[in-house]
């Protein structure tokens, strides 16, 4: 197997994106990874596009994305696993290379979710798990879903919904200082807490948006990597699991055993002791499509242990600064959720950390440089987690 680097990713400005169409914002995307991988187009010997879809007018975003970015008749393939089918993208492309099948694969994300009205897409990600029993019996919508994640953590463990919006807060913060974030305000407890509940007990300033976005990576091997006097990024660990379709089939509600899976895989792979992994990486990007969502991440990581999560945040561990600096982007609260394009947009945000390049006040201290990206699928049906090194010998 061979080693496998990141030489150039970028992600476009999040949002309501009606200037562009899907081919425009994935040229975007593509166009600075490609500048700054310092390569041209015809070294992409494939490419990979990770949309969940429905809610766009393209039905077959590969071939679209392909014949705007002028990179026919390279082949292509759409992935898809729900909000995580940009790390799936990432997980295909690293595994193309490393088996010498290519030695430059893209892995791009885009979705123009803002095609369809908001109740449309509701019910399409309402349909996001086992559609007859959850949502044509119960009609549960994604918010909802999280929902019982959040009251069954807060009766198990005796959080709050104070401690829900400091994880709002926070990213809030840190997506202020991103010029691409969808939302670039800041918001304090108090707003938080007094707006309007979309599913008891989260509220608006709980929820991710709905995001139009791309984001582009490009992986080389490291022959390609060498031979270019690239800088490079490794891909050092890659650890992924799935979960049942139907949560009553789940055992715990707080927490999502594919994550924890994934979690340890990676680790196993990357050399990262599993009981004090916060200690081995610089920072992380989680998957906090709501903020009950980022607090299990912190125990499903190993972060924190279980009921713990809230006092990371509160205690303002996951700043710069604190234990392990988190969603310093904003995460998919602020920088917003285009489903295909966010494991794309988190890994391009962590090659940036890695190598100094963030600014706006939101660059973390690079000391072990090893970085950590959780991707979740629905409610955990899928999870990835990928590890980033700049340490070429840790390998995958």
């Amino acid at each position: 197997m061979r080693r496998v680097g990141i030489i150039g990713a970028s992600y476009t400005k999040f949002g309501e994106r009606f200037d562009s169409n899907m081919q425009e914002l994935a040229w975007e995307a593509f166009n600075d990874a490609l500048k700054e991988a310092n390569i041209e187009k015809d070294s992409v010997d494939y490419s990979i596009v990770s949309n969940m879809g429905g809610w766009s007018s393209e039905s077959l975003p590969a071939v679209i994305v392909s014949e705007g970015l002028g990179i026919n008749p390279k082949g292509s393939v759409r992935v898809e696993a729900a909000c995580a089918s940009g790390s799936a993208a990432i997980k295909l492309a690293h595994d193309i290379i490393a088996s010498g099948q290519a030695d430059v694969v893209l892995a791009l994300g885009v979705e123009k979710m803002r095609e369809s009205p908001t109740k449309t897409i509701v019910e399409y990600i309402g349909r996001a798990g086992n559609f007859m029993w959850e949502f044509e019996n119960f009609g549960l919508t994604f918010p909802g879903y999280y929902a019982l994640y959040a009251t069954a953590y807060m009766s198990k463990y005796g959080a709050k919904e104070e401690d829900l919006c400091e994880v709002a807060v926070k990213n809030h913060y840190y997506g202020s200082l991103n010029e691409k974030a969808q939302f670039t305000n800041r918001i304090t407890l108090e707003k938080c807490m007094s707006s309007p509940y979309v599913a008891w007990p989260l509220k608006l300033y709980d929820c991710s948006p709905i995001t139009d976005g791309a984001a582009a990576v490009l992986l080389a091997s490291e022959n390609f990597i060498k031979e270019h006097k690239s800088e490079a990024v490794w891909i050092s660990g890659i650890g992924y699991a799935t979960g049942t379709a139907n949560l009553s089939k789940r055992d715990d509600f707080s927490g999502l055993d594919a994550a924890r899976r994934a979690a340890l895989q990676a680790y196993a792979k990357a050399g990262i002791n599993p009981d004090r992994p916060a200690s081995q990486l610089d920072l992380a990007e989680v998957h906090d499509c709501f903020t009950i969502a980022e607090v299990m991440a912190y125990e499903d990581l190993g972060f924190a242990k279980k009921g713990e999560g809230i006092k990371l945040v509160k205690e303002k561990q996951t700043y710069i600064g604190g234990l392990i600096p988190v969603n310093l982007d904003g995460g998919l609260k602020a920088k917003g959720h285009p489903i295909g394009a966010t494991g794309e947009s988190m890994i391009a945000e962590l090659y940036h950390q890695l190598l100094g390049k963030v600014k706006g006040g939101r660059q973390a201290d690079i000391k072990n440089g090893r970085a950590l990206a959780h991707n979740v699928g629905g409610t955990g049906h899928y999870a990835y987690v990928t590890i980033l090194s700049l340490d070429r010998s840790d390998h995958a």
